[in-house]
């Protein structure tokens, strides 16, 4: 298939488009509300483009697209592909306009806060998580219910009180000797971790087993308070769209044939 017959068989969908130079390289990633109206505008007149955009276009010899639902799965994929194929012409890793992701700190006494920089500080960052208000509701409910704490204090078991944030069931109080053990403390970060990570189903699992273990031990203390985290777990699930049923790594294939031309296509699913 032609670049003509390609420009022509452009959907009005939302979509990613990835442009390709000669050696068939990745060298731009965009997002389009329309891929009709945005890959065309590339090969219309250069007289409003700018310097860049006109020595993208003189390199372009090829492109793809991927159609998606809407405008957020755009953002999130667009991402993605920046990260992974690293293109010449995108300025994605290269400016501080990041899309927000999570961060779990990389302390004895992890903390998850939402940030727009990805540093090499051997936290752990999850995301992009679009939109933003989604990144304010998932932290909300990291403290809510796993009460990570959210102060920048050091850690060190010596304070006579804890703060407000205990009181309200928002911090399991590590700043305090006998609120909350360290094993426990990263217990509730090794969860945050599993849910941030995509695993809800096995973290809800693992939570109703733990609610079960202690009821049929007379603790409903504890109890409750698995339940409580079990049910927080399932309604985040509920907020995120699935792509797939499967509950495993996924490479799907798809292929286009058009008399002894073959294009080949990999999309790779990972949990």
């Amino acid at each position: 298939m032609t670049l003509a017959e390609k420009l022509k068989s452009l959907p009005a969908a939302s979509g990613i488009y990835l442009h390709k130079n000669a050696d068939g390289k990745i060298i731009y990633v965009g997002k389009a509300k329309s891929l009709r109206s945005r890959v065309r505008q590339y090969f219309q007149s250069s007289r409003n483009q700018d310097a860049k955009t006109r020595r993208l276009v003189k390199k372009i010899a090829d492109f793809e697209f991927i159609v998606v639902d809407n405008e957020v799965e755009a953002l999130i994929l667009e991402s993605n592909l920046i990260k992974k194929h690293k293109p010449h012409f995108n300025v994605f890793l290269k400016d501080d306009k990041q899309y927000p992701h999570l961060k779990m700190t990389n302390e004895p006494f992890p903390k998850v806060v939402i940030t727009r920089k990805i540093l090499k500080d051997g936290a752990s960052y999850y995301g992009p998580i679009l939109p933003a208000a989604l990144a304010r509701r998932t932290l909300n409910l990291v403290n809510r219910a796993f009460q990570l704490r959210t102060c920048d204090i050091e850690i060190t078991g010596k304070l006579p009180r804890p703060c407000l944030e205990y009181h309200l069931k928002r911090c399991l109080g590590p700043c305090v000797k006998g609120l909350c053990t360290q094993e426990e403390y990263l217990q509730a970060a090794r969860d945050v971790k599993i849910m941030l990570e995509g695993k809800n189903k096995e973290l809800a699992k693992d939570l109703e087993h733990r609610m079960w273990h202690f009821s049929e031990n007379h603790n409903y203390e504890l109890a409750a308070k698995y339940r409580d985290l079990h049910r927080s777990v399932i309604a985040l699930g509920e907020q995120q769209k699935m792509a797939t049923t499967a509950d495993r790594d996924v490479d799907i294939f798809g292929y286009y044939r058009e008399n002894q031309r073959l294009a080949l296509q990999l999309f790779t699913m990972r949990e």
